[in-house]
């Protein structure tokens, strides 16, 4: 482990700690430590505090990814389906180092999960604003002996699957729900972005196929860390009105939604997941406008067909666009971007 995140995890309790007891611990003179601290805050992007006579501490706690608390909160069933799990402090993309795994024979079930991403990525390759240690960042990579073509609807199952696992929490916390799907992935609570799907598929034209499935979640970002997200966002602090998000206990319960949902994906493929994702869409009914290219296409949001395409009831009569194809914004929808 580097020095950087040693010192972090040291502080992650949010408690003051004397500059003595982290100089011992760290075998450094009392003197370099405010240094030290500060270079490590300064490299993840953290406000550190300094009090004379009580010491340091960080301005607000964390609590940092552990894979051994994460493998003991899985079910039985969860535990069997993950074959490797990966956390990063810093990585480029959670994606991206799937990606770079599947090509290099890693196996299905194998997660990664990281504390922050330099080059963290949404649909259509904008940015996904990734904060050290405040939201989620997770990848998984499942197998298929399917073509890449049968796992267009894929993201409209997982998108399902992790809203129920959101709902759950909300309404354990707060009795009601206001989550809601919109379509291809992204999850909205009172119509702010709370989390983004992007998944990457790459095979042989008739399969086998690998499929790399990343998360982002919103968890707990201060305004300033939003800042250059231009759509209206949210995070999950706020969703269950200030109750305590136990990070490593959502990433068990993601897993095992997740790992379970992947797998049955590639026996049943959408059907099971449909019921579920037209519960929690967003848009059912409404006057939407899809963009294909420079080409822009109004009608009323005539929800998703069977494929996991959607259907738009226009002057021309009903029509279909798949997944990837179009990019989705109600009538009076700035355009959007990806928290």
């Amino acid at each position: 482990m580097n020095r950087h995140l040693t010192l972090i995890r040291l502080l992650a309790d949010g408690q003051f700690h004397s500059g003595e007891v982290i100089a011992r611990h760290l075998g450094l003179s009392r003197v370099a430590i405010w240094k030290a601290l500060r270079k490590s805050a300064n490299h993840y992007g953290l406000a550190l505090e300094s009090v004379r006579g009580r010491g340091y501490r960080l301005a607000a706690p964390l609590e940092l990814l552990d894979s051994g608390r994460i493998r003991a909160l899985l079910s039985p069933a969860g535990r069997a389906m993950l074959t490797r799990l990966d956390i990063h402090d810093q990585i480029d993309s959670t994606n991206a180092c799937l990606m770079r795994e599947a090509a290099l024979g890693a196996l299905a079930g194998t997660v990664c999960l990281a504390e922050r991403q330099t080059a963290g990525r949404g649909r259509r390759g904008r940015p996904w604003i990734s904060p050290f240690g405040s939201n989620l960042y997770l990848s998984i990579l499942w197998r298929y002996p399917l073509a890449p073509a049968a796992l267009g609807g894929a993201s409209l199952a997982i998108g399902a699957v992790v809203a129920g696992v959101l709902r759950r929490i909300e309404t354990d916390a707060t009795g009601a729900s206001a989550l809601t799907l919109k379509w291809p992935n992204d999850l909205l609570w009172q119509g702010c972005k709370l989390a983004g799907l992007l998944l990457e598929v790459a095979g042989e034209s008739q399969g086998p196929s690998h499929l790399v499935m990343g998360l982002g979640v919103n968890l707990r970002m201060e305004p300033t860390q939003g800042q250059h997200i231009d759509q209206p966002w949210t995070d999950l602090s706020q969703m269950l009105s200030g109750h305590a998000i136990n990070r490593n206990q959502l990433v068990a319960q993601l897993l095992d939604a997740l790992l379970s949902a992947l797998d049955v994906y590639g026996r049943d493929g959408l059907e099971p997941f449909l019921a579920q994702w037209r519960e929690f869409d967003a848009l059912l009914g409404q006057p939407v406008r899809l963009r294909l290219g420079d080409q822009v296409i109004e009608g009323l949001h005539a929800g998703i067909a069977n494929d996991g395409s959607l259907q738009l009831q226009t002057l021309a009569g009903l029509k279909r666009f798949q997944a990837g194809e179009v990019s989705l914004r109600t009538s009076d929808h700035r355009p959007e971007a990806l928290a």
